[in-house]
């Protein structure tokens, strides 16, 4: 008779930093090749779906459509994109070592630095809000991360291109030094009234959370897992909110009444400018798509100043950029925002209509 040996223990899981990391690296080379095809082919993908539809192209509601088909997929995936890389950066650095290389005077420098980026970044606000959720999540100030989400839609390669063929350089240049100053005080400021807690509460649960090993002990595989991780958690969260953002932007994309805009923004009252902001906040639009507005705008009598402020509320303050934010933000801070960044848009109106009237 034979007696059996004993069971083989089961296998205990490999320790951090000693994980199989080559499933994993090729399992993300295979993802980022799909990722950048079906990126590339948004555009083309939502207009031929369009033009399969008895719809007008050209025509209001198929603009909106097509709008809608290519800016859901795409934020979705940059949003996808960010969250994985800021959660592997953040294996590295600890919520409470980040706040503590941008806290004190640093934060002051992150602001510029932040407003910097923004500037290199041509992303409409739809499209700045991942990067702004990825910064939130990895515990970057907020004064900091405000300052991006300010310079990335309002001032890009693309508005002062525009502006300076249809306008000369010294509107581009005073445009891009106004706008550079909204987005460094206006974060300064948000950043100064320490609003953290006016955060919803899982992002400042996320924010505070304390990592459950050292940085130095996480593998490769470690850090690509807390990556998905972290798509799996802030995505899953925020994912309805940026399609209802989205829908709110396509209902209202490429609705710009020039010609009943004019006679408000021409006039010298003293109100044209709040109004024009006022007008400009539930609409939605890119630096590209608002320039050429602006130029109908001006050759219809509008005043420059008016007119610019109008451009700034537009892709600064879109209602869709506010209500993807809702999800990360409370309506206080979201209030806090607006109000902020509204006062700095009112002030370049008032100066840009004194110095170019």
């Amino acid at each position: 008779m034979t007696l059996a040996g004993p069971a083989p223990l089961p296998s205990a899981p490999l320790p951090p930093g000693r994980r199989p990391v080559a499933g994993r690296i090729a399992g993300l080379a295979v993802l980022a090749v799909g990722w950048v095809a079906v990126y590339s082919g948004l555009r083309p993908a939502a207009d031929a779906l369009v033009r399969l539809t008895p719809l007008d192209p050209d025509g209001a509601l198929g603009q909106a459509i097509a709008f809608f088909l290519y800016d859901t997929p795409k934020v979705l995936m940059l949003l996808t994109l960010v969250v994985f890389a800021m959660g592997v950066v953040r294996s590295f650095f600890s919520p409470e070592r980040t706040r503590a290389l941008l806290a004190g005077r640093r934060e002051s420098i992150g602001n510029v630095l932040a407003a910097g980026l923004g500037v290199l970044t041509p992303f409409c606000s739809c499209s700045a809000v991942p990067l702004f959720i990825g910064f939130v999540s990895a515990g970057v100030p907020l004064g900091v991360t405000f300052s991006f989400l300010i310079a990335a839609p309002m001032i890009n390669e693309v508005a002062l291109g525009l502006l300076f063929a249809l306008l000369g350089w010294q509107v581009a240049l005073a445009y891009l030094g106004f706008g550079l100053a909204i987005a460094i005080v206006a974060g300064w400021t948000i950043g100064r009234l320490h609003l953290e807690g006016w955060l919803e509460g899982w992002v400042r649960e996320l924010r505070t959370a304390p990592a459950d090993l050292p940085a130095s002990s996480l593998g490769l595989a470690d850090r690509i897992d807390a990556g998905t991780e972290a798509v799996r958690d802030i995505v899953g969260r925020v994912w309805p909110w940026v399609i209802a953002g989205i829908a709110v932007g396509a209902g209202i994309h490429g609705w710009v009444p020039a010609d009943q805009l004019a006679p408000i923004m021409g006039r010298d009252a003293w109100w044209s400018v709040p109004a024009a902001v006022a007008i400009g906040i539930p609409m939605y639009s890119n630096a590209a798509g608002i320039v050429p507005v602006v130029e109908a705008l001006l050759g219809k009598g509008a005043a420059l100043g008016t007119t610019l402020a109008f451009m700034m509320s537009v892709i600064a303050l879109s209602a869709p950029e506010l209500v993807i934010l809702r999800k990360v933000l409370t309506l206080r801070l979201i209030a806090v925002f607006v109000a902020v960044v509204g006062l700095g848009i009112l002030a370049v109106g008032f100066l840009f209509n004194a110095l170019f009237g």
